[in-house]
């Protein structure tokens, strides 16, 4: 039998990218600034995870203009569903083999 904590996702070990794809996957896109609020992050610590998310391709991102101010909004990639449900999976099978 293989080791379920082998299939943990290492870029999702993080609490912050993991929350950050919690949030991408229920809804279809989301802003920098609600992500910041929604996570009580600096804007540094942020776009730090962003970045992580961004050079996996887990996250696709957006730049538009509301008006005159910048907008950058973040959807999730196909590529980071798949690594969310796997790591997510990855976590049920641990928790189960505990109640044994």
């Amino acid at each position: 039998m293989s080791n379920p904590f082998n299939k943990l996702d290492k870029v999702l070990e993080h609490s912050v990218r993991l929350q950050i794809l919690s949030i991408l996957v229920v809804n279809e896109s989301y802003d920098f600034n609600s992500l910041k609020e929604a996570l009580e992050l600096s804007d540094g610590s942020l776009a730090t995870h962003i970045k992580a998310l961004e050079r996996e391709k887990y996250i696709l991102i957006y730049k538009s203009f509301v008006g005159k101010k910048p907008n950058t909004r973040y959807r999730l990639s196909e590529k980071g569903r798949q690594a969310f449900k796997k790591h997510i999976d990855a976590l049920e099978t641990i928790i189960k083999a505990q109640k044994k």
